[in-house]
């Protein structure tokens, strides 16, 4: 696939998310990273369900731990972090091929010394109604990434 996309989930706690999220990759042609601990094991009934019978043709590598993966990333490597504490509109950031898009867990968000450091490359997907504390975690991934495939083209 030309857009190379990498998903990244740091900590994952819901597996219907996750299996949801491994479906989406699996369709985008993007590569699924996650970042251990889980909130599940990866062969959680509710993960197999969200994915259907696709999970098994996701490509997903799973990592010990944050430092470990970013260690990992290719330094030329392009870093984006979601969060709803992100000060710009996801919108204003050009996407290149290969870039590692970052989400946080369902509860905690990104851990907040990650967010604090790369302050200047963390993004918010805007939310026009102040009722609304945060959107569904599969829900933000797929907005990144088909806004990334469509800045990147098909």
């Amino acid at each position: 696939m030309p857009h190379e996309i990498n998903v990244v989930l740091v900590e994952p706690e819901i597996p219907m998310n996750t299996g949801t999220i491994g479906r989406l990759c699996l369709a985008t042609g993007s590569t699924l990273h996650l970042i251990e601990p889980l909130g599940f094991e990866i062969s959680d009934s509710q993960l197999k369900r969200a994915g259907l019978d696709y999970w098994k043709h996701v490509n997903v590598k799973t990592y010990p731990g944050l430092k470990m993966f970013l260690q990992s990333i290719p330094p030329s490597a392009q870093r984006v972090f979601f969060s709803t504490k992100g000060e710009k509109d996801f919108f204003q950031h050009a996407f290149q091929p290969g870039a590692y898009l970052f989400f946080g867990s369902e509860t905690q968000g990104l851990p907040k010394s990650l967010l604090q450091s790369n302050q200047d490359i963390t993004y918010r997907i805007p939310q026009y109604d102040e009722r609304v504390r945060s959107i569904n975690i599969a829900n933000v991934v797929s907005i990144a990434v088909y806004e990334a495939i469509r800045q990147l083209g098909v």
